[in-house]
């Protein structure tokens, strides 16, 4: 991946934004302030726990608006993707973005190379990776999101849906994905050259793997301005079920890429963004684009 050149010079901060009601998290962040404080102790750390779901998104937001920080959401897929679009949300912003672990989801982070904080604090290498930029255009609104790892709709939000529902943890997850498969319902959408599909999962993947599916693609380049489409056609449930299981064992290998994918949905239908679940009405035009280069990270 190509450096980027800004910021020039080192971080003028360190902001770490968690969520201080998670278990642990008092004693983890006080570990991080006194390892950033023993290997670099002229760069000052600043503390910004989130009080309510969304509230990251607004703390990034005042964080990238000033300087040149190195933001460390210290979360899941969910709480980095409020963390990134609170970033894109400031033009020309000399913010840096990267995330620790602290979630039920990481699938991000293990994407990424497996390197420390405090090897990337001391390296100061700054890369630029890609996004994937989704906006929706329906009758009563217009909204655009940025998501870094993957957009699912279909199966994986009603996966997400019925994991709340159901509880954490390994045995409670594993019931969950079951009732889901039995209750899948397939969707359809018309592709911007008229024609008709049903599905029953379609995923736009800018990482190679995901928690509940295993390994999506073979793709290890979220810098090269394609993401992956990852689709089954309805087929009922069996087939849904083995896919499943060619992801967890073997991955679903070699998937088309493409720089852009659009179609209008036929009817409501979820829609999971880095983790995070929507609802997107019926005569909705989406659009998912690869926003090139869009993030500043380490």
């Amino acid at each position: 991946m190509a450096d980027d050149p800004a910021p020039a010079g080192p971080f003028d901060r360190v902001v770490l934004i968690f969520n201080p009601s998670r278990a642990g998290m008092a004693s983890r962040i006080d570990a991080l302030q006194q390892d950033i404080a023993a290997e670099l102790p002229g760069l000052h750390v600043e503390l910004m726990p989130t009080d309510f779901a969304g509230h990251a998104r607004d703390l990034a937001r005042s964080a990238a608006a000033e300087g040149a920080p190195l933001i460390v959401s210290v979360s899941g897929d969910g709480g980095y993707n409020e963390v990134v679009n609170g970033v894109l949300e400031v033009p020309g912003s000399r913010a840096v973005c990267t995330v620790l672990p602290a979630g039920n989801a990481n699938d991000h982070h293990r994407s990424m190379p497996e390197k420390s904080l405090m090897e990337d604090l001391h390296g100061n290498r700054v890369r630029r990776i890609d996004l994937l930029r989704i906006s929706f255009r329906g009758p009563s609104r217009e909204q655009v999101h940025y998501a870094h790892s993957y957009i699912g709709f279909g199966l994986t939000p009603l996966m997400a849906i019925g994991i709340e529902k159901g509880g954490k943890g390994k045995i409670l997850e594993l019931i969950s994905v079951a009732r889901t498969l039995s209750g899948l319902r397939p969707f359809e959408l018309v592709r911007d050259d008229g024609a008709t599909a049903r599905f029953d999962s379609l995923i736009l993947a800018n990482i190679s793997r995901m928690a509940k599916y295993g390994t999506v693609s073979e793709s290890h380049h979220p810098d090269d301005g394609r993401f992956e489409v990852v689709t089954l056609p309805h087929a009922g449930r069996w087939k849904m079920a083995l896919m499943t299981l060619r992801a967890v064992t073997l991955g679903l290998g070699h998937q088309p890429s493409v720089s852009s994918y659009a179609f209008t949905t036929r009817n409501a239908v979820p829609c999971q963004i880095d983790g995070e679940v929507v609802h997107v009405q019926a005569g909705t035009h989406v659009l998912v684009e690869s926003a090139q280069g869009a993030l500043a990270t380490i």
